[in-house]
């Protein structure tokens, strides 16, 4: 016979996981919700999460030097609030990222033609697996992106941010 607090010890932790499982992350936080929490995307880098926060380069050192694919978004976000609390604006030089803290200086170079541009860390994202990150409209004009809507690029931290 199974003991009734056992089972009932294991139904609630099999309903908190269910729980926690099915939360969602959207990219944009409605206007009466301030529960904007820092999720960390599970196919994240490794070096991505020990980075530490706290540190900036104002040498214009490279402070963590990531590769992956980037894409961008516009339209259906503009005056819309970002995950930090601020209005989107496409044409800003702006970045969704999971993890890093916002205020982050992040440059970007697109393999493919070896522009770049440097961006700041407003929003959470992408959402879309196997990104690692989504630039504004503005930003992605600077690099050449906007014709194939993504491509592998270099993200090089410049300076961390001190938001969450």
């Amino acid at each position: 016979m199974i003991d009734s607090r056992w089972f009932a010890g294991c139904l609630t932790a099999i309903v908190c996981f269910l729980a926690v499982g099915c939360a969602s992350t959207p990219r944009f936080a409605e206007k009466d919700t301030h529960d904007r929490e820092n999720a960390v995307h599970p196919r994240e880098t490794s070096s991505a999460k020990k980075a530490e926060p706290s540190r900036s380069s104002p040498s214009g050192k490279v402070l963590l030097t990531l590769e992956g694919v980037i894409s961008y978004y516009a339209h259906d976000f503009q005056g819309k609030e970002t995950s930090n609390g601020e209005t989107f604006n496409m044409n800003d030089l702006t970045a969704a990222h999971r993890t890093f803290p916002f205020g982050t200086k992040v440059r970007v170079t697109n393999l493919e033609n070896n522009k770049s541009v440097i961006v700041r860390v407003n929003d959470r994202g992408p959402f879309v697996e196997g990104r690692i990150m989504d630039l504004s409209l503005g930003a992605a004009k600077e690099i050449g992106l906007i014709k194939t809507g993504t491509t592998r690029a270099r993200l090089e931290v410049l300076e961390w941010g001190v938001g969450q």
